[in-house]
């Protein structure tokens, strides 16, 4: 049986093997996604100069009041939504889908989808 600390571990290994193929320029922002059992954290990222454009997440004010529970499929649909707003005002459309050596399932699928619907191309 595998435990928790385990599958965590597992999950790092993916992502920097994700993380060696994939980077973020300015002109392309990586999208990156983290989950935690109760949130779902969003960030566009720019790799070459190590800063952050724009981030989102469920533990943000503006979100808590439209979502009961940050751990949901709608919590990560308002998310990604939010990002791809705050992406397009940034002047930000084309941007490196990062999944953080999580599932492509779920969640994370639901943040991806929206932010596509939202003007986000990847």
């Amino acid at each position: 049986m595998i435990n928790k600390d385990d599958k965590n571990k597992l999950r790092k290994k993916k992502h920097l093997r994700i993380r060696n193929k994939i980077s973020g320029t300015m002109e392309r922002p990586r999208l990156n996604v983290y989950r935690s059992n109760k949130n779902i954290y969003a960030q566009i990222i720019d790799d070459v100069s190590g800063v952050t454009l724009v981030s989102a997440s469920t533990v943000e004010a503006a979100l808590k009041n439209n979502v009961n529970y940050g751990g949901n499929k709608e919590a990560a649909k308002e998310v990604g939504k939010l990002i791809a707003q705050r992406a397009v005002e940034k002047g930000v459309k084309l941007v490196v889908f990062d999944r953080g050596g999580y599932i492509y399932h779920g969640r994370v699928k639901e943040l991806a989808d929206a932010a596509r619907e939202a003007g986000l191309e990847f």
